[in-house]
Formats: structure tokens, sequence, C-alpha cells
């Protein structure tokens, strides 16, 4: 389910700026993320060119978040918020969808993973997941680029940042966090 599809620039390569305005208004109208590979076809440039785009996107300010599914805009609307938890979890590697799942199934939406490097000090990534399917598509990713999780480099310990449209909404998905056995300091 590609976003661009129907849309062409044929072969035409936009340059520097009007390339970076066009990035900007085809993310922001997205209703889903978008590859760096699909942006590159969509602008007839490499996907180098457009991870160059997105830097210098961010650097001036623009809310693009790189996800495992494609960049998205994320629009800062403090109206509309949704009430967000920081939770400190552990697991081991091979747990990690069913921690997700957990989460997900409560209604959750799960924005990053956050752990603390001796020498970087906290490293985060963003996750974006909100259901299984978008579950499934990380882990999947995280297997077929043979990839590690944050998590191994603390032990399993790490914070998650999420999301739901209630405070009751999170209690929930943090109760099933814990009963799971999953909840950082709870299970002593």
């Amino acid at each position: 389910m590609n976003e661009l599809e129907g849309r062409s620039l044929s072969d035409k390569k936009l340059l520097g700026d009007d390339r970076r305005a066009y990035l900007l208004k085809l993310l922001q109208e997205s209703k889903s993320p978008i590859t760096g590979g699909d942006l590159a076809k969509e602008t007839n440039v490499s996907r180098q060119v457009i991870v160059n785009d997105i830097t210098l996107l961010k650097a001036k300010k623009e809310p693009i978040i790189a996800t495992s599914q494609g960049y998205i805009y994320m629009e800062t609307h403090a109206e509309k918020a949704l009430p967000e938890k920081i939770i400190a979890c552990v697991h081991r590697p091979e747990e990690t969808e069913k921690e997700l799942n957990l989460l997900v199934d409560h209604g959750v939406t799960v924005k990053d993973v956050k752990v603390e490097h001796p020498v970087y000090g906290d490293l985060t990534a963003s996750i974006m997941v909100s259901n299984r399917k978008e579950v499934k598509q990380f882990i999947d990713k995280i297997k077929s680029t043979q990839a590690s999780y944050l998590s191994v480099l603390t032990g399993g310990i790490h914070l998650h940042t999420i999301a739901a449209s209630s405070e009751d909404t999170l209690q929930e998905a943090i109760h099933s966090l814990k009963e799971a056995g999953f909840l950082f300091g709870e299970n002593d």
C-alpha cells in the first residue's frame, strides 16, 4: 500500500530546496509512513539523498520521525496531545514481540525505546507501533536486518514512552505488563 502510487514526477529530478519542500508536503499530507526508498523513487534521487534531505529538514525543526515503517510527520497540536507515560521494562530479546503486543492490544501506542549507555548517555530510537501488524513489521525488520535491540546493551532494561486515549488505558496496559513480569522494579 504505497501512498505515492499514481503520483509521479516522471523523469523530472527536483533539486535542493524544491525537493525538500516537496518531501515536506508529501510527509505532511500522508496518513501513513513513507519509506526512504519510495521518496527516492518519487523524486528521482538516491535514498541517501533522501536521508540527507530529511536530516536538513529536521535541522529546520520539522517534526519528522524515522520509524521502522518509514518517515512520518508528527503534527504537534497541544489540543490533540494524548496522555503519555514513560515506563521501565525488562525482558529477554525474544520476549520483545510479546511485550509490544501486550501494549498495543490495550490500545496503546509505543512511541520509542530508550536505554542508558555508559559513554553516550541516553540512546533513544523511535518505534511508533499501535497495532499487531505494525509490531510484526517492526520485529520482521529487526530479524531481516539482523539488528540488535537497544536493550541488549543494558541486560534487557529499557524505557518506553507510551501514549493512549486515556489515563485509564495507560494504567490497564501497565498493569498487564506487571502481570507478565515485564515491568522493571516490580518483579522483585
